[in-house]
């Protein structure tokens, strides 16, 4: 630390000797910080009891996803127009797919093809008679 005695004979700190201590204390507090080991002790948790409901890693993984509501839609066909076609459609007016009515139609599971099938009347009801399910892999393929 460096003091000076002024022409009274007082002594005074100089501002370098202000800044050297200051260093010298935040060394001393930084050992301090090194030489402090925080205290630690073991967590306790609370015990629960055995589950008797089956885990993800059992023989049916897929189980809880049974209930879940997918968008199924079947396509008949498609084609394309122009806007001034578009705009003079009627009632009446039969637009043709380029799907010949002998083809089967494409079944969609959540905008994914998984099958092909033909279409049948169940009751004055529409309906689908799969005929083809696409191969596993080939379903699997989209979802990667």
């Amino acid at each position: 630390m460096a003091k000076q005695k002024d022409e009274n004979g007082i002594e005074e700190i100089t501002n370098s000797s202000v800044e050297s201590i200051a260093e010298e204390e935040s060394v001393n507090q930084t050992q301090d910080n090194q030489n402090s080991k925080p205290k630690a002790s073991m967590a306790e948790f609370p015990k629960f009891e055995e589950s008797n409901k089956r885990g993800f890693f059992d023989d049916d993984k897929l189980e809880f996803l049974k209930d879940l509501q997918l968008n199924v839609y079947i396509e008949l066909g498609r084609t394309q127009m122009q806007i001034k076609d578009i705009l003079e459609l009627e009632r009446g007016y039969v637009i043709e797919l380029e799907k010949l009515a002998s083809e089967p139609v494409d079944v969609y599971v959540n905008n994914k093809k998984i099958a092909e099938g033909e279409v049948v009347v169940i009751d004055k009801h529409f309906g689908i008679r799969i005929t083809n399910l696409l191969e596993a892999s080939d379903r699997i393929a989209g979802l990667k």
